[in-house]
């Protein structure tokens, strides 16, 4: 149990240090993870979007809506089916995300300098090993 509350305290931390940094280019830390998403995948329907950022169903439509009223993103419809949302990045919306994407990997690298090479490798095996064990028993 105390790996997996360290574990979620480091996330937890993680996800507050990008919450701040998101805040200073005034977007909120569900709406740089859509960005971001939109900017290292490209057009992606609603749900891809959903599932990338671990979003409930509720939750997204709000982040979309708020995105496109700010003209960061804005929907389109899916040419092989017309009730499917393409969200698209506006270029206010990638001008904003090619700003803060590389912040908050560089926070996110320095964050992560205490550990050794070996150590950051340890730690990627351990999280896939642990991932793959997770996904065998949701089959």
């Amino acid at each position: 149990m105390r790996a997996l509350v360290g574990l979620h305290r480091s996330v937890n931390m993680l996800d507050k240090l990008t919450a701040d940094l998101a805040a200073k280019y005034e977007v909120t830390f569900s709406q740089f993870m859509v960005l971001e998403a939109l900017y290292s995948k490209g057009d992606l329907t609603v749900g891809a979007v959903r599932e990338h950022i671990l979003s409930s169903v509720g939750t997204i439509s709000v982040i979309v809506n708020n995105l496109v009223k700010m003209k960061y993103i804005e929907r389109l419809t899916d040419k092989n089916d017309r009730r499917v949302s393409i969200l698209h990045l506006t270029e206010a919306g990638r001008k904003i995300i090619s700003q803060l994407a590389p912040e908050n990997i560089a926070m996110i690298k320095d964050v992560l300098s205490v550990l050794d090479e070996k150590e950051k490798e340890s730690l990627v095996a351990i999280l896939r090993k642990i991932g793959g064990k997770t996904d065998e028993k949701n089959r």
